[in-house]
């Protein structure tokens, strides 16, 4: 299987460049991947599709403000974007520009140390006063939204390039799935019986890489950090039990999932799990846990559009996505949804 497989022309007016006015006012093309059968909806009815049993699962991170600029003493600016938080912790830049082990860097008043260069173009940065690196791109940083918007992030990014119930900080990317997701059609898919569970994965600026080899057996993902709490693992194991669907909202929880999908179902273990997710699911791949996927319409080449063939099937993929491009459905982060039942 090849990654041309999985290429289609995407036109730039067809990139939502904003959020809707309002959160939860997008659309929504609802496809039932047994049958291939299309329904064209709004993200606001999201709860007519689900029933009383099924467990929805969210990913709570945070997307921290993460791309700052610097002047090197030379006066060269220097753009430096935040790696996402790890398990193994350290404070790594992505930078634009040339670095070197030793150089320093100044930003909002501040004296920022090249302590290391740690890989091509990925650099180990300390504020001279000691202060916390993370604290300090927090206060001085913008919101890093995705390079294909092609514009500066402004106040509104704030916050709606953040769900209503990001919790724990540390990706680089928002779980755009559920930039939709409102109290209020929270609260009605509660009051019809749908459970709630949560789980951590930290999105990182791989999301928005293309697969850049033929062969898609070749393709090296990246990692990505999870935490899934024993109270999600026992809700999963009893939805699962008794018949209900696990319904992911988003390819990060569905990446962290079946990651940890062997782990899941073990008897044995009743605490939380934690892990790196490196899992590359594309056309082929055997879902262990996830039932039910909302997602979002994908770039061309990505890794989450392959995630979404996986599931959907590659056919019944394409032919939705040519239903939303024929309906003028908006693309990417931003944009409309697609429920896949």
């Amino acid at each position: 299987m090849n990654v041309c497989d999985f290429d289609y022309e995407l036109p730039e007016d067809r990139i939502a460049i904003y959020p809707p006015a309002e959160r939860g006012s997008t659309r929504m093309l609802v496809l039932q991947r047994q049958t291939g059968e299309i329904t064209h909806d709004r993200y606001a009815n999201f709860a007519r599709y689900l029933r009383q049993g099924d467990l929805l699962v969210l990913n709570k991170t945070k997307v921290v403000r993460a791309r700052l600029f610097a002047r090197k003493a030379t006066g060269a600016k220097i753009e430096l974007m935040l790696l996402e938080k790890h398990r193994d912790e350290q404070d790594l830049v992505l930078y634009r520009g040339k670095l070197k082990k030793g150089d320093t860097l100044l930003s909002h008043e501040k004296e920022l140390q090249v302590c290391e260069i740690a890989g091509e173009g990925i650099a180990r940065i300390t504020l001279s006063d000691g202060g916390c690196v993370r604290e300090f791109f927090e206060a001085n940083a913008q919101m890093p939204i995705p390079p294909y918007l092609k514009r500066d992030a402004e106040k509104l990014d704030i916050e709606r390039y953040q769900t209503v119930f990001a919790e724990l900080p540390g990706s680089v990317a928002a779980p755009t799935a559920s930039l939709n997701l409102t109290p209020e059609l929270l609260a009605g898919l509660a009051q019809k019986g749908v459970g709630m569970a949560s789980l951590v994965l930290h999105v990182g600026l791989g999301t928005f890489l293309p697969v850049r080899v033929d062969d898609l057996s070749q393709h090296v993902m990246h990692r990505e950090f999870y935490s899934i709490p024993a109270e999600t693992i026992r809700k999963i194991r009893e939805v699962k039990s008794s018949g209900g669907r696990i319904v992911a909202v988003g390819t990060t929880v569905t990446r962290a999932l079946e990651h940890a999908g062997a782990q899941l179902f073990d008897g044995n273990r009743n605490e939380a799990l934690t892990g790196e997710a490196d899992i590359f699911i594309y056309p082929g791949y055997s879902f262990r846990v996830v039932d039910t996927l909302l997602t979002n319409f994908h770039a061309p080449r990505s890794t989450v559009l392959l995630l979404a063939a996986a599931f959907a099937g590659p056919e019944n993929l394409r032919n939705a996505y040519k239903a939303a491009l024929s309906r003028d459905y908006r693309f990417l982060s931003y944009g409309d949804s697609m429920l896949i039942i």
